[in-house]
């Protein structure tokens, strides 16, 4: 149950499957516009905590519970259920799903203090357009920079060197 990302026969590490992941992260960039305008146009801070929460509660179930249980991996698995799983690693998306929650618990914090306080808007902004891009660069291109975060922490020596590589989107960032 507690686990993130699933074991297919044949592949010597755990995977989740790509297409999901993109889906996933196209509902969030949703929610992400929706925030913008919100914060952006109408000047409206009160729905940030809502969304922001949802982002909190999304990545903390994938990161911490199962995967599969993330509201927006339920929603995308619909969506691309009749599409043949396209597997990648899990171990980089984990990584990357971390980071998500640790940048959409900052900005779920701020836009607490949003509400009350317009001078809390430049940081706030400037986080949530990270996530922004983060969510587009994933959802329209493939490329996680998450991902691409966890080879370097690799190659730098922060983080043990898996003994099975996976793979990730195209090969992008692979551990040589």
């Amino acid at each position: 149950m507690f686990q993130f990302g699933e074991n297919i026969e044949g592949i010597g590490y755990k995977v989740v499957d790509e297409r999901v992941m993109r889906g996933s992260a196209g509902i969030l960039l949703l929610l992400g516009m929706i925030a913008f305008v919100n914060g952006f146009v109408i000047k409206n801070y009160d729905v940030l905590p809502y969304i922001t929460g949802f982002f909190v509660i999304n990545f903390f179930i994938g990161v911490f519970i199962n995967l599969n249980y993330a509201p927006t991996i339920y929603l995308a698995k619909d969506f691309v259920e009749d599409q043949e799983p396209l597997h990648i690693g899990a171990i980089q998306k984990h990584f990357a799903w971390s980071l998500g929650l640790g940048l959409s618990v900052v900005v779920f914090i701020l836009s607490l203090f949003l509400v009350g306080d317009p001078s809390y808007f430049n940081i706030t902004c400037f986080l949530c357009l990270i996530c922004f891009v983060l969510l587009y660069l994933e959802t329209a291109f493939g490329v996680c920079i998450g991902c691409k975060l966890y080879y370097y922490t690799v190659q730098a020596g922060f983080l043990k060197e898996p003994e099975e590589k996976p793979n990730c989107m195209g090969d992008s960032c692979k551990i040589d």
